[in-house]
């Protein structure tokens, strides 16, 4: 049964979900609850999901967001509307609930659901769930991958090689995309990079490229920007690449669970048309894979996935119980990465990892001596030309200088209590500081290391600084540094790390980073 309603334009959003809100009784004539799906009878037909109202819609009438009244262009006064039928979707997000392995076809029609809206937040995490509990094959991966590209934009710049390289997150402080991207560009390959605002962590590459340069841009403008400098770096969010995987990451945070890890990463790296892909797979204590045995696990999956979208793919595993150089948040990393860059400091493990990552991204396509090569268009100062070069293409000041970066002026420094060395450095612990300081959304807060694993320390030796742009959160940040100890400093015979003298309180530490 269809009713004619009469369109009220709410004028609010719902999250990219096309939803209408009805009366009670409408909604009770029309034979549909709350949650669930009609159809509004337009040329193509709209489905959107049902909110009922009892007294801020009248009867006889339809509330539409946003969403809806975009898809209906020029929305009519009135509209026809009916019961919509049962999702397909949903009978295979039972079958996968129960433990069946999905078909290609079906995956491509819960993906296609949850792009166009079709699929509400709870399906979706009952999906999300379904794979946590019950696992995620290949096959699987594979389909989700393509459904993922395919419900998308595809950047398509028709080089015969594109490269790209990929972390899978987990250690602060890893600005190594700033450098990798001017120096893979600068050597005359492309490398289309997009990246993402932090999720856990304290800084994402977009939120530290942003303090360079805009990265918010179409999806026209980046396809020209690329063709002009060979690289970028731009908040993948604004381009419509994959947007599935940016809906799915929105289910996963809250429920602590990153089950759709693999076509995560590789459904962004076919949507960019890339051909050679390097990944990072920081590892040990404190990073999203505790040991080397996990991050060759994981090495075999991707590489096996590459293989199967044409995608030739190295893996990377480095070494991630530490923050990678000395500084941690948006504004001091995007500092410290211009330096390296122009030559000014001296950061040995940044660059080590920057030019391992850069180096085999040569290798993979076809260079030999690639580290060397790396570490070369470093000191001649061709990545820093190439870096402000993309800089200016994005609309940033191509002449900025480290001292032009703004830091947090409030700042807190955190001492040692004993002698010893340096060792271990709680990497989740940090980025717990770092956003208490208000990282990332302060660009100017964050954390400057004058100790790192390994280095000699004597008591009241400063271990590191921190920086907040506004008083009220350095307070928050003190009062989280009484109970915890984010840096052990001992002497290497010492075999006792802690004493607990009472039941401690086990904080989940869980990175979603993309």
């Amino acid at each position: 049964m269809s009713l004619q309603l009469k369109i009220n334009i709410l004028g609010i959003e719902s999250g990219g979900k096309p939803v209408v809100f009805l009366n009670k009784a409408d909604a009770d004539e029309i034979g549909v609850t709350a949650s669930g799906r009609v159809m509004l009878k337009v040329k193509k037909g709209i489905t959107a999901i049902v909110n009922v109202a009892t007294k801020s819609v009248k009867k006889g009438h339809i509330g539409i967001t946003e969403e809806v009244r975009v898809l209906l262009g020029s929305a009519p006064s009135i509209i026809d509307v009916e019961i919509s039928a049962f999702p397909k979707s949903l009978q295979f997000i039972r079958a996968k609930l129960d433990g069946k392995k999905l078909l290609r076809n079906e995956i491509f029609e819960i993906v296609r659901g949850v792009v166009t809206g079709n699929l509400n937040e709870s399906e979706i995490a009952s999906f999300v769930t379904a794979l946590h509990i019950h696992g995620i094959d290949l096959d699987e991966a594979t389909s989700l991958s393509l459904a993922m590209v395919e419900t998308g934009k595809q950047l398509k710049l028709g080089n015969k090689i594109i490269v790209d390289k990929h972390s899978i997150g987990g250690v602060p402080g890893d600005k190594t995309t700033l450098l990798v991207v001017p120096i893979v560009a600068a050597a005359g390959l492309v490398i289309p990079k997009t990246s993402s605002r932090a999720i856990t962590s304290a800084a994402g590459t977009a939120d530290r490229a942003e303090v360079l340069m805009p990265v918010s841009m179409t999806y026209d403008k980046m396809k020209k920007m690329v063709r002009k400098c060979n690289g970028c770096v731009v908040w993948g969010g604004a381009l419509d690449l994959a947007p599935a995987d940016d809906i799915f990451v929105k289910t996963e945070y809250p429920l602590y669970i990153d089950p759709l890890l693999l076509p995560s990463i590789m459904s962004k790296k076919k949507a960019v048309g890339a051909t050679h892909l390097v990944i990072d797979i920081p590892t040990g204590r404190g990073s999203k894979v505790k040991t080397i045995s996990e991050a060759d696990s994981l090495a075999k999956d991707l590489i096996e996935i590459g293989k199967r979208l044409n995608i030739h793919t190295h893996c990377v595993v480095t070494y991630g119980e530490q923050p990678v150089g000395y500084t941690v948040g948006p504004a001091l990393e995007a500092r410290e990465a211009l330096e390296v860059l122009m030559n000014e400091s001296n950061v040995p493990d940044l660059i080590d990892k920057a030019c391992s990552i850069a180096g085999a991204i040569f290798e993979i396509t076809g260079r030999k001596n690639g580290y060397a090569l790396a570490k070369d268009i470093i000191k001649t100062g061709r990545a820093e030309a190439k870096l402000r070069e993309i800089i200016s293409a994005q609309g940033g000041n191509s002449s900025i200088r480290p001292g032009d970066i703004s830091i947090g002026s409030e700042t807190l420094k955190v001492k040692a209590k004993s002698e010893g060395q340096v060792l271990w450095i709680s990497n989740s612990a940090i980025v717990e500081i770092a956003r208490s300081a208000g990282a990332p959304k302060d660009k100017g807060a964050g954390i400057i290391f004058n100790k790192k694993i390994g280095d000699p320390v004597s008591r009241d030796d400063i271990l590191f600084t921190v920086y907040a742009e506004k008083s009220r959160k350095l307070s928050r940040t003190q009062d989280l540094l009484k109970e915890m100890d984010p840096i052990g400093v001992g002497k290497r015979a010492d075999m006792v790390i802690r004493t607990i003298k009472d039941t401690p309180t086990l904080k989940r530490s869980f990175v979603l980073e993309r």
